[in-house]
């Protein structure tokens, strides 16, 4: 920032009450203090210009300054389970009673004109009432690699996301693995206890996330095929379901792994119907020739 025609006053004040609102709310700057004056070059760095002060403020974001609720949830689903674990209820606020209000439409009225409300999010009436929800659907277990579809749906009548992100920590992106709709890397783990993975929209295909209307949420979805490590992969005990999730650098609210769709109980006592078959047949052919 720069603050010029101060002519010969010597007694200029800093600035007071700082914000930096970019690239949004949830910064928060601390006291603004003298410090050395800034030097900057001129005329192709042939001369040095000294400002006549300086000042400095440091700023730190934080997502609950930001957002006092979350903005995103998490549902959960597999092909071995019948069960989908749906958003936790009230994850991002609880909504009133069924009926319109300033916050959310419920499904099948229109969606408001964008002048008809003053509320920036309106949002379609849900048990979880959040404008992002990340669905992590477990699809096919293959001998070497599984696949699974991740589905982004976007509840807000007002907003469209452009340049959107999915961040996801899990244990399976030790190993390589192909996103088909989705621009994605590998990212360091340092910090985490679990791989991540760095999911984003492709240019002029899916990097904006539309707003909802009345007929549909706005979505956008990629299915992700994921090698297995033979000596840590397994199904069991929720390891194909991701750790964290984040939408837009912002933690997405999780249900408890109590409530995971797992394996179903004693699937692994049971013998491949295959197997039976054959016995049977060995068995039926050392009857016929013992009795010849």
């Amino acid at each position: 920032m720069m603050v010029g025609h101060l002519g010969a006053n010597p007694n200029v004040q800093a600035p007071l009450n700082l914000t930096l609102m970019a690239p949004g709310s949830g910064y928060t700057c601390g006291l603004v203090e003298d410090t050395d004056p800034t030097i900057s070059s001129d005329i192709g760095g042939r001369r040095q210009l000294q400002a006549y002060r300086t000042w400095k403020s440091t700023c730190t974001y934080s997502s609950f300054v930001a957002n006092q609720a979350p903005v995103c949830c998490v549902s959960l689903s597999t092909f071995y389970n019948a069960k989908i674990t749906s958003c936790p209820t009230c994850s991002c606020g609880c909504r009133e009673a069924e009926k319109n209000t300033d916050s959310c439409i419920r499904e099948g009225y229109p969606a408001p004109q964008s002048d008809s409300l003053d509320s920036d999010d309106i949002v379609l009436c849900t048990d979880h009432m959040c404008p992002v929800t990340v669905h992590w659907h477990v699809m096919k277990n293959y001998v070497t690699h599984w696949k699974v579809k991740l589905t982004v749906s976007n509840y807000n009548y007002r907003r469209n996301y452009s340049n959107w992100n999915v961040l996801v920590q899990h244990p399976g992106f030790s190993q390589n693995a192909t996103a088909f709709s989705f621009n994605s890397t590998m990212l360091p783990s340092l910090g985490f206890l679990d791989e991540v993975a760095l999911f984003w929209g492709i240019d002029y295909y899916n990097n904006d996330l539309l707003n909802a209307d009345k007929d549909q949420l706005g979505a956008v979805s990629t299915q992700i095929l994921l090698k297995k490590d033979s000596n840590s992969f397994t199904l069991g005990n929720g390891w194909a379901l991701p750790r964290r999730i984040y939408f837009n650098g912002d933690n997405c609210q999780m249900s408890l792994p109590d409530t995971f769709p797992m394996l179903p109980n004693g699937s692994s006592n049971l013998k491949p119907a295959h197997t039976l078959f054959l016995f049977l047949i060995y068995q039926t052919f050392k009857t016929v020739v013992t009795w010849h």
